[in-house]
């Protein structure tokens, strides 16, 4: 069983949400949770929220499907930051001239999923 969850226009640079899910892609789902509880990093916090709901989706999937169900066997089967709309700003320069400003957007995208050898039972 898979579920997936995705949170858009997040405001956080693509590269600082990327080195967040770098650290957790692929390892267990309580183990990431824990992981990016104690991240000192700020886009740990979204991508928290988002692990929340993958693991809540594939809760309701399981019982909507009438499954047994563990979140001990969850584990992060993909893990993906995509680059979002980015809001441009202009900052007053020297001289009249005016400077932009490019503020970033995430789309992050987690997939959870429980090990093939068990669906296969």
């Amino acid at each position: 069983m898979e579920a997936k969850a995705i949170a858009r226009h997040i405001r956080v640079t693509p590269m600082k949400a990327r080195r967040v899910v770098n650290l957790i892609r692929g390892k267990q789902a309580n183990e990431a949770m824990a992981i990016l509880k104690f991240a000192p990093q700020a886009a740990s916090e979204p991508v928290f929220k988002v692990l929340q709901s993958a693991m809540a989706n594939a809760r309701v999937l399981a019982d909507r499907d009438s499954v047994a169900f563990d979140e001990g066997d969850l584990y992060i089967s993909e893990a993906f930051v995509d680059e979002g709309a980015t809001m441009k700003r202009f900052r007053p320069r020297a001289q009249g001239r005016a400077f932009q400003i490019k503020k970033r957007t995430s789309h992050i995208t987690l997939v959870v999923a429980t090990p093939e050898k068990e669906e296969a039972r």
